[in-house]
């Protein structure tokens, strides 16, 4: 019987040595170094309570006693590896972070983008000084010097009962425009400015569809549409540095967006020379519009504020440009989108389609 317990302890002690490193901390695996009995006997680890005791008054036969571990593997020397490595790899990402952060810039109040572990990180732009490019929003060569010298008094002449539907159209639309507003030509060239990137985006939509549909090109109409929708945006956020909507203006803007988006949409599906007619003359409006903010900034009505920094990267204005300077380069744009949406509408009327004459790119 003797025998059969001392080979039962030296199985057991044999055990306990390879698995020691493993179940057990180093403490606990130095039972010989283990002087407080008492501190054994309650040793607690990981939230497994009572994980071993050790029967020291029997010095002749010492007695090993396992209870069921909860959160063995806590005390193991693998999952310790792993949390270093956990730990080494969050150390790195936050590492990216910082350097992404730095590459990212300030632009548009971003302190930086968080680096994954997919790759994806921003990279360094500077401008043609040196500088740190700052937007977010536009990279510098989507960047250009608008057309100031372009015709603003051309005018198509409606002649077809569909191009007199359509000006009479742009005419109603401008009288609740004209009471709303009056003399308010900062607020009121942001409303234009919510309206007017609609169609671009509405007419570049249907024709990406259209081109996936029927396995063919749109003669680069869609990125033509797409660009214009884009600077009518960039635009409004130019605006937004110099005056605040009110409350009842952003309203005004979710209902005017909602109405004019889905009817456009509408009409471009029944008619897009219809459509791109309206926008010229929508456009034709937009031009007057600006007219008569520039003649408010010279009569000293307005004041002619130093041009937000967005607006000097944009349109690549000089130092020193002000809020005239400004408008100046944005009714330029909108007379080239004038030009674009009647050449548009007489493509159609021609019996064509847009993709059969090209797309007038690189102005924007």
């Amino acid at each position: 019987m003797m025998i059969i317990r001392s080979r039962a302890i030296r199985a057991a002690k044999s055990a306990l040595h390879h698995a020691g490193s493993r179940y057990f901390s180093a403490a606990t695996a130095l039972g010989g170094a283990a002087k407080d009995a008492a501190s054994l006997r309650g040793y607690t680890h990981g939230g497994a309570t009572g994980f071993l005791s050790i029967n020291l008054e029997n010095h002749s036969g010492k007695t090993w006693t396992r209870f069921q571990a909860v959160g063995v593997r806590k005390c193991s020397t693998l999952t310790l590896g792993e949390k270093q490595r956990q730990e080494e790899g969050e150390e790195k990402v936050q590492a990216g972070a910082s350097v992404g952060a730095a590459a990212c810039g300030g632009g548009n109040g971003n302190k930086g983008l968080v680096v994954s572990y997919w790759g994806v990180e921003p990279a360094k732009i500077t401008k043609e000084d040196g500088t740190e490019w700052k937007w977010n929003c536009f990279r510098p060569w989507e960047t250009y010097k608008s057309n100031t010298s372009i015709d603003l008094k051309k005018h198509h002449a409606p002649v077809t009962w569909m191009d007199k539907m359509a000006f009479w159209t742009v005419k109603a639309l401008r009288l609740p425009t004209d009471l709303f507003f009056q003399k308010r030509y900062g607020c009121r060239a942001m409303m234009l400015e919510t309206v007017a990137a609609v169609p671009g985006m509405v007419g570049g939509m249907l024709l990406h569809c259209k081109s996936l549909r029927r396995f063919e090109h749109s003669g680069g109409w869609i990125k033509a549409l797409l660009e214009e929708a884009e600077n009518e945006r960039m635009h409004l956020m130019t605006f937004m540095e110099v005056s605040q909507p009110r409350w009842y203006e952003r309203a005004l803007v979710f209902t005017v967006q909602g109405v004019f988006f889905n009817a456009y949409f509408l009409a471009y599906l029944v008619s897009p020379k219809m459509a791109h007619r309206i926008v010229g003359y929508l456009e034709e409006e937009a031009i007057h519009s600006y007219t008569e903010f520039l003649k408010e900034l010279d009569k000293g009505n307005i004041e002619n504020v130093p041009a937000p920094a967005i607006a000097l990267d944009y349109w690549r204005l000089p130092p020193g440009s002000t809020l005239r300077d400004v408008v100046m380069v944005i009714r330029a744009d909108e007379a080239h989108h004038r030009d674009v949406n009647h050449y548009a509408s007489d493509i159609h009327y021609q019996g064509h389609e847009l993709k059969a004459a090209p797309a007038p790119l690189g102005y924007h």
